[in-house]
């Protein structure tokens, strides 16, 4: 129990993470949003990309992008909210980035370019998995604020 408390809980006692909370919540709760509300950003995007029943992976994805983003927006179960956010961006990168290296007239900077909200998000998603929500968190409130030492995780 003692060590999913220290997951919980908020390592960080600064105040700017909000800014990556605010940023990563947002763009997917907003793009989950668009997946329910606009079929050429989900059902038919998920149709052209290849993935088998589209109406349904898109509709599952757009609801764990507006529920986690919810979650990392108001800083409440932040790390583990983080975690299928990840999977999701991983798996769009490795579904229509990658596959731009093999197109014609595309290549490796193309790609680059074409992915860089991708990778931010990736390394905004890594970042909070690895510190937390910050203190102007609901996770800071419920859990605790404040460093995990080595003393806390061994009682």
């Amino acid at each position: 129990m003692h060590s999913l408390r220290s997951l919980l809980r908020s390592p960080s006692n600064l105040r700017g993470i909000i800014f990556i909370r605010i940023a990563v919540g947002l763009i997917f709760f907003t793009q989950g949003i668009l997946k329910y509300t606009d079929p050429h950003l989900g059902v038919l995007r998920f149709t052209r990309i290849g993935f088998p029943m589209p109406d349904f992976t898109a509709r599952f994805v757009g609801a764990i992008e507006i529920i986690c983003g919810l979650l990392v927006l108001v800083g409440l179960f932040t790390r583990l909210a983080s975690i299928p956010l990840l999977i999701v961006i991983l798996t769009a990168i490795a579904t229509t980035k990658i596959r731009e290296l093999f197109h014609p007239g595309q290549g490796f900077w193309f790609m680059v370019s074409d992915a860089r909200t991708d990778f931010a998000m990736t390394m905004s998603l890594l970042f909070l998995i690895s510190v937390g929500a910050g203190a102007w968190s609901l996770d800071s409130r419920i859990f605790g604020e404040g460093p995990i030492n080595s003393s806390e995780v061994h009682q």
